[in-house]
């Protein structure tokens, strides 16, 4: 078996909240927006491209909030963290955007790629709360 491209998913944090944009369709969900890396694409480049198409949001990638998530026997999910560097998110590709809270993530009806990551992002959430 071949080695799994990498989607790279963006965990978008600010003012204490977390960005979750929901997929539609048959495989539809919340998640963390992104896409995947294109060849002679670094991750961060990636997600800070995808981010850009999906949300017409400029943001400063960082690091990675864990191991590789297989989606299927073709993806794998990876998730960075990440902040505003300009812009208010707009879903140009997503049905519904929301700012989420660490007291709202378990409410959301997560892509099952996305739910291994929901502890580190709890986690980063109360860690930017205690500031």
């Amino acid at each position: 078996m071949s080695e799994r491209q990498i989607v790279i998913g963006v965990a978008v944090f600010q003012d204490g909240k977390v960005l979750a944009a929901l997929r539609t369709g048959p495989a539809g969900g919340w998640e963390f927006p992104g896409g995947k890396v294109e060849p002679c694409e670094t991750d961060h480049v990636a997600g800070a491209r995808e981010l850009r198409e999906e949300l017409g949001l400029d943001v400063r990638i960082g690091a990675s909030l864990g191991a590789d998530v297989p989606i299927d026997e073709r993806y794998a999910l990876r998730v960075y963290a990440a902040d505003v560097r300009a812009g208010e998110p707009v879903p140009l590709e997503h049905a519904e955007i929301r700012w989420v809270g660490p007291e709202d993530l378990d409410s959301l009806d997560w892509l099952p790629a996305d739910r291994p990551f929901l502890p580190a992002v709890r986690h980063r959430l109360g860690e930017a709360s205690e500031l």
